[in-house]
């Protein structure tokens, strides 16, 4: 009987979360949703030359532009859990830190895409859109924005 409940007990801690190995184990890595933009810091000019400002509906983040030796910066809007699939107003305007004059302006509706960062049988369930900007195109995709010093 004791080797019964052994051989259980430790088939149900080899399988995570799920039911003697029936559905995939859980990880807890945890997630947000959110709306983020990425630039080069370089394309903006020196260290913090420029804010670059996101918004997402209502709610507004903002970072300077960094030092151009960087390979890249960030900002994000985090976004209601329950925000569901459904497209969000992006708004993205640069300043310079200098003279306070827009280098960019530029507005889109973000598609939201659903993300699973523990698998899809596990929570949580996000939502993200992920945009570059972009010094003469404004809001592009980030797809081949290498993340490597110039």
């Amino acid at each position: 009987m004791r080797r019964t409940l052994l051989a259980l007990s430790l088939m149900v801690a080899l399988t995570g979360c799920s039911l003697l190995g029936r559905d995939t184990p859980c990880t807890r890595a945890d997630a947000d949703s959110h709306v983020s933009v990425v630039w080069r810091p370089s394309d903006f000019g020196g260290a913090d030359a420029a804010r670059v400002r996101l918004c997402v509906g209502g709610a507004c983040r903002e970072q300077t532009s960094g030092d151009p030796e960087d390979p890249f910066g960030s900002v994000t809007v985090r976004l209601p859990d329950r925000i569901g699939a459904s497209t969000v107003p992006v708004k993205l305007t640069v300043t310079s830190a200098r003279t306070g004059d827009p280098v960019v302006q530029d507005s889109t509706r973000a598609r939201l895409t659903e993300q699973h960062p523990n698998g899809t049988s596990c929570p949580p369930t996000v939502r993200t859109a992920t945009y570059r900007a972009d010094p003469g195109k404004g809001l592009t995709s980030p797809k081949g924005m290498s993340l490597q010093g110039t």
